[in-house]
């Protein structure tokens, strides 16, 4: 009984420890990539020096805002997204026919304007919207389905060739206005 009371206990030597956990820290710290958000990716025009002031035909600007509550107004009208994909194409391709609408496509202009309290989401789903349909009217004027023009490749030259021919044929054009106080209509 009394070698139990004479033994010293056993302790563990943790002065390493902390260097360890230390050197741990460091290298998660200097290996982990934090995603960040980059954003909507939009090439913007260069700036020209002297540029004298473009004047525009009316009749070529499709005009298109979303309010403060997400409702979208195309011409003047209140419209739903799911309808705007047709009014932009009937526009687009109007050639001159309407003269209400775009004399060509080369001319065509949709003048986006969103309110200052327009949801990302909304606004995301409304860009969508209109590259789908300055696809489709490409894919249109190629002569093929909406699918095999999105599955053409640009590094193949005879596809990259299509693309190019659409693109001046048909060029996207959206002029996004700065954000206003839209909340006025309803």
């Amino acid at each position: 009984m009394a070698r139990g009371k004479n033994r010293m206990g056993t302790e563990v030597n943790a002065g390493s420890m902390a260097d360890i956990a230390f050197l741990l820290l460091i290298f998660f710290l200097v290996t982990t990539t934090i995603a960040s958000d980059k954003g909507i990716a939009v090439l913007l025009p260069p700036k020209k020096e002297n540029q004298d002031e473009v004047k525009i035909n009316q009749r070529n600007i499709f005009n298109v805002q979303i309010n403060s509550k997400d409702m979208l107004l195309v011409e003047e009208e209140p419209a739903e997204l799911e309808d705007l994909k047709a009014k932009v194409k009937k526009f687009v391709m109007n050639n001159g026919r309407d003269p209400k609408s775009s004399e060509s496509p080369a001319k065509a202009i949709v003048s986006l304007k969103t309110d200052r309290g327009t949801s990302y989401e909304r606004y995301i789903a409304l860009v969508d919207e209109l590259k789908i349909a300055y696809n489709e009217l490409r894919a249109e004027f190629l002569g093929i389905s909406f699918q095999q023009y999105s599955d053409l490749d640009p590094k193949n030259e005879e596809e990259k060739d299509m693309l190019d021919r659409s693109r001046k044929e048909i060029p996207y054009q959206v002029s996004d206005a700065e954000p206003t106080d839209l909340s006025a209509f309803r």
